[in-house]
């Protein structure tokens, strides 16, 4: 089932690229990033309190808190230099530079996480680097 979440995943990230691209004319990235981040805000914990899930809040530790504040640091930033980048760069240029974080990711994953990589994932990942170079050039 997680191959189908990532292609949906896939298809909105490419759909939020265009749709952020036409609701930025006229207003900054960091408008534009504050928007957005309300309505996830409300869809995500309406998706909770919908499921039942809000009694998990409770089970949550200082590990969970500790990295699930950072991700969101993370998250918030990544999105405000991707919105930047949209303000002023073509879409077609800016979402091919934002996926080198697949294999960016990757490679943190060997380090921090341990994870044991094969050489399809290797070349995969190589393959998107050089596509990337490729696209923006």
């Amino acid at each position: 089932m997680w191959k189908y979440y990532a292609v949906l995943s896939a298809v909105f990230a490419a759909l939020t690229a265009i749709l952020a691209k036409m609701g930025l004319k006229g207003i900054s990235g960091n408008v534009a990033t504050a928007i957005r981040t309300v309505v996830i805000v409300f869809i995500s914990w309406g998706i909770v309190l919908a499921a039942g899930e809000l009694k998990e809040v409770k089970h949550l530790s200082r590990n969970n808190l500790l990295f699930l504040i950072l991700s969101g640091v993370a998250t918030g930033l990544s999105w405000i230099f991707y919105f930047k980048a949209l303000e002023t760069g073509p879409v077609s240029k800016v979402a091919p530079i934002d996926k080198l974080s697949v294999p960016i990711a990757i490679g943190l994953s060997v380090l921090l996480l341990k994870e044991t990589i094969d050489w399809k994932t290797v070349t995969g990942a190589l393959l998107i680097v050089a596509g990337t170079f490729i696209l923006i050039r």
